[in-house]
């Protein structure tokens, strides 16, 4: 595991009382893409919504290696005293919970995984911060206008909208308050997963949306490898975002796994 001086001290909201729910975001995004579904859980639950470093109000940090995020996470359950959490993870957190499940299985008693795989994927993120690193903020006056600057390189409203949540004005200007040279930097680690042999044999839960390319057929056999107790779901309906896209059938997926598993007060 990495050594103490490699973790941060993220961001982090909590609410509620109850057995310990993680909520991780994914890349670009931060605790608050949870808020929606985390006041539900918070009737049941004790939920924490962090922000993963380099993003949302978490400090910057050269690494981005999922080993040094899962370190990261030891930190905050070691600070909130928690002993135990069910840990949700979407996307990238998806990759950082289930690296969290395979090195520290102790500290999981449940994973949920949202529309990702333990594999590497392409280079298309790249494109985003790189439509970011070129928009020239100065002579941005509105989010409408930014809105319109990333439109020719990001086509689909929704994700340009999902990009400027990181968008913030100081003064007169507007600045990213995510260190894109970093995350460029580090995106060949973001886009693979680390080599990770023991597998995790607790409760495991995969939610995927139909019309997604991140969970596929090809990807099951390592899945079923790295968790054997793995339980698959699609929401036919919804893309990478289903959390977002379907919240009420993605909220009935996972209440209803938690509920199985007795992850109750």
């Amino acid at each position: 595991m990495p050594s103490m001086h490699h973790r941060i001290r993220m961001h982090v909201q909590a609410s509620g009382a109850g057995p310990a729910l993680l909520l991780l975001h994914g890349l670009f995004g931060s605790g608050n893409n949870w808020k929606r579904h985390a006041r539900e859980l918070a009737e049941r639950y004790r939920v924490l919504l962090p922000d993963l470093r380099n993003h949302g109000r978490s400090p910057h940090a050269p690494s981005m290696d999922y080993r040094v995020m899962t370190d990261d996470l030891i930190g905050l359950f070691d600070a909130e005293a928690i002993d135990k959490v069910a840990v949700v993870g979407h996307s990238m957190g998806g990759k950082v919970a289930m690296a969290l499940a395979l090195t520290r299985p102790e500290r999981v008693a449940a994973l949920i995984v949202v529309d990702i795989a333990p594999v590497t994927y392409g280079r298309h993120l790249h494109g985003y911060i790189e439509a970011m690193r070129h928009m020239n903020l100065v002579g941005i006056g509105s989010r409408a206008e930014a809105d319109q600057a990333l439109a020719s390189a990001v086509p689909e409203p929704m994700v340009r909208q999902f990009l400027l949540t990181n968008l913030e004005r100081h003064t007169e200007h507007y600045h990213w308050r995510i260190p894109l040279d970093i995350l460029a930097d580090q995106m060949p680690l973001l886009e693979g997963f680390p080599e990770l042999t023991p597998s995790f044999a607790g409760p495991t839960l995969f939610i995927h949306g139909g019309r997604s390319p991140y969970v596929g057929e090809a990807h099951r056999e390592i899945i079923r490898r790295l968790f054997p107790q793995a339980e698959l779901a699609c929401i036919p309906e919804a893309g990478h975002w289903l959390h977002v896209e379907a919240p009420e059938q993605f909220a009935e997926l996972l209440e209803d796994f938690l509920a199985r598993i007795s992850f109750s007060a």
